[in-house]
């Protein structure tokens, strides 16, 4: 690993302004400019938070307010913000304020959950938005935090253009615009709706994600916002995804119009591609997929928003799940590693214009410390792999604050965790991050934001998009990386291997579905009970230059054993799929492929390739490959040109050399066709 040691305070300049204010000062007025979130004097703003709801539940499960004790609910609510930011000492600038249906909805009326609006009642509605929600949102401001408010309730699953559930969002919407305590407050602002899942599309079919239910989607809240403005509201607003405000990519097509319009957005472990839970715990050490599937999703559904409107993250959060204590259930892991957290952070970071919260009940965040744990003895409060410690800090960060020195800064590469040499195997339809990292002695990741300069020899099989390198197709390149640091420039030279099927760890995936083994040295995997093993390519890999995927095996294809191809980048999709019934090799014809559906599948585009087993029995990989002669045998022993340096690895991601001499560090070599170990 290269390292750099450094002994000087590093400063991180992201970009944009913390909105920080207090008690009596002037808050920013802020507004939409194309893709950022600006204040009065031109700079871009994100901004960062907490959420509270205002039902007894929610409030301590309902243990400090009950019967609609309006006092009590404001007293016990404020306390709470004070906690948070003077007690505490939070640096945040924004609130997230729910106005549960405790209020609005009829006493005694049966509902079957926050999706049931048949109890709502306006007049209740009206009056508690005057005496709860409105003073809380003034009494936010106040204390100089932006507030975003959004309305009674979650979607219901299916919600349509013109349905019920749409004529109560303007029933609410339309109301509220009116309310000048809140329109002529520009520091209030409103989420038009909570976590839709599915949409009825154009097309007449309930869905979420496709052309017709984006265009629908566009047009649900459009028809909202049209009235929010015809009633003289010029607030900020910010708009939902469908899939529980999981997908974006369709407003980059079908973008809701008008002034101060931005996105929000819900990001919780396992979306996105990202780690669920914790890699050390319940699935033994390797769950998810890192940085590098997190970066794929977010780059499919987030930056096509982001490059159009800025976006802000309203639910968030992680802990380990033996704190049971938070929503989402991860660690904050490392940048470029596994884990949640920190790559989220890296995410949003470089996207440039995400603001984000946490959703941690806020009478927890009101009784954060700031002081260290120690390992076996951590809480919830101050575990690095917990969101509170990790994040508390990283604010801190964002508002300009003094932070522990800097110890050292690193250039990493992903997947973290797997040594990434001078010569590195690539996952061709994926992509492999970069980052200068910081650590500052507390257990967190501090991301540099410097530019890392790339020039690329062969750009046909491998690109540079500024945060990652990207595969494009089977082959071999170098590449060389500059950057600056405390005003030193550093450089490094890279050789780059792409293949599609690497037998190595951290690439072969033996959980995609349950849990199964890997052994890299004898290529022999096994899965879970009815489970997948394979490959996964964030981006897409492209195999349409070929005619054949050809997969012989050194053991007999029982148990159920085949060999599977998706395009599309889900599991439970429609798949091809080829059984090998007891024999060595199948031969899949890339041109031709169909599922059982009868669909023909496109090669240019394969999202998960890998083996579907009954399981309890393991299987060992001879070859496989990609090639335009369907009785081709010889790849995947012999598909390497020996360079003049030594071994270099083959398209499977094994070194070959030209004699035992040359074998000299550790690991599986191919020698004169034969494979041996070291």
């Amino acid at each position: 690993m290269h390292r750099l040691i450094t002994s000087f305070i590093l400063t991180l300049i992201l970009g944009v302004i913390p909105a920080m204010a207090w008690p009596g000062m002037p808050m920013p007025k802020l507004h939409v400019e194309g893709r950022w979130l600006m204040d009065e004097d031109g700079n871009h703003v994100n901004l960062h938070g907490f959420g509270q709801t205002y039902s007894p539940w929610f409030n301590e499960q309902g243990s400090k307010w009950t019967n609609y004790d309006v006092r009590k609910c404001l007293e016990y609510n404020k306390d709470i913000i004070d906690g948070v930011l003077d007690r505490a000492g939070w640096k945040m600038t924004y609130i997230r304020m729910h106005m549960d249906p405790y209020w609005s909805n009829k006493p005694g009326v049966q509902t079957t959950g926050e999706n049931d609006i048949s109890a709502f009642d306006f007049q209740r509605f009206v009056k508690y938005l005057e005496t709860v929600f409105i003073p809380m949102a003034e009494y936010a401001v106040g204390k100089g935090l932006y507030v975003v408010m959004r309305p009674p309730g979650v979607c219901p699953e299916k919600i349509e253009v013109g349905g019920s559930y749409h004529s109560y969002l303007k029933t609410v919407w339309g109301y509220i615009s009116t309310q000048k305590r809140l329109t002529d407050n520009p520091h209030i602002m409103f989420e038009l709706a909570n976590e839709p899942v599915q949409i009825k599309g154009t097309d007449g079919q309930y869905g979420a994600g496709s052309d017709a239910c984006n265009q629908a989607l566009t047009r649900f809240f459009q028809e909202i916002v049209d009235i929010m403005r015809e009633n003289g509201c010029q607030n900020i607003l910010w708009v939902p995804g469908t899939a529980y405000q999981s997908q974006y990519a369709g407003f980059a097509k079908y973008p809701v119009k008008g002034e101060n319009i931005g996105y929000a957005v819900h990001v919780y472990p396992g979306w996105y591609g990202s780690d669920a839970i914790e890699p050390s715990h319940e699935l033994g050490g390797s769950y998810g997929g890192g940085y590098d599937s997190f970066a794929a999703g977010w780059k499919n559904q987030i930056e096509p928003c982001a490059e159009k409107a800025p976006m802000l993250v309203t639910e968030m959060d992680w802990l380990p799940s033996k704190y049971q204590a938070s929503w989402g259930k991860s660690i904050t892991g490392k940048m470029l590693g596994q884990g949640f957290g920190a790559n989220f952070k890296l995410l949003a970071d470089r996207t440039g214009n995400i603001g984000w919260m946490l959703f941690t009940g806020p009478e927890l965040l009101a009784r954060f410390d700031g002081k260290a744990g120690r390992p076996g003895v951590y809480t919830m409060y101050n575990d690095p792999d917990g969101c509170m410690w990790s994040t508390y800090h990283w604010f801190n960060e964002y508002a300009g604050c003094e932070l522990p020195e800097v110890q050292s800064v690193d250039l990493y590469f992903s997947p973290r965790g797997v040594e990434t040499s001078d010569e590195t195997v690539i996952l061709t339809g994926s992509s492999k991050g970069a980052a200068l990292i910081a650590d500052r002695g507390i257990g967190v990741d501090f991301n540099v934001n410097g530019d890392i300069d790339v020039k690329i020899a062969d750009p046909k099989i491998l690109n540079w998009d500024n945060s990652s390198f990207n595969a494009l197709k089977p082959g071999k390149t170098t590449c060389e990386l500059s950057y600056t640091l405390d005003g030193k420039r550093e450089s490094r030279t890279m050789k780059f291997i792409s293949t599609p099927f690497p037998l190595l760890n951290g690439y072969f995936n033996p959980n995609i579905w349950e849990t199964g083994t890997f052994d890299e040295a004898n290529k022999e995997f096994s899965t879970g009970t009815y489970g997948f093993a394979g490959w996964k390519y964030g981006s897409g890999l492209d195999l349409s230059d070929y005619n054949y995927l050809i997969c012989e095996m050194e053991t007999n294809g029982n148990n159920g054993l085949s060999l599977r191809l998706f395009d599309n980048d889900n599991y439970w999709g429609d798949p091809t799929e080829h059984n090998f019934n007891g024999s060595r090799r199948i031969v899949v014809d890339l041109k031709n492929m169909v599922s059982n559906k009868g669909r023909k599948l496109d090669p240019s585009h394969l999202y998960i390739i890998g083996f579907w087993t009954v399981g309890g029995e393991k299987h060992r990989i001879k070859n496989i490959f990609v090639s335009n002669d369907r009785n081709d045998s010889s790849v995947g022993s012999v598909d390497a040109e020996r360079g003049s340096d030594g071994p270099v690895y083959n398209l499977q991601g094994i070194r070959v050399a030209s004699s035992i001499s040359e074998v000299t560090a550790p690991g599986i070599y191919i020698v004169n066709g034969k494979k041996i170990k070291k």
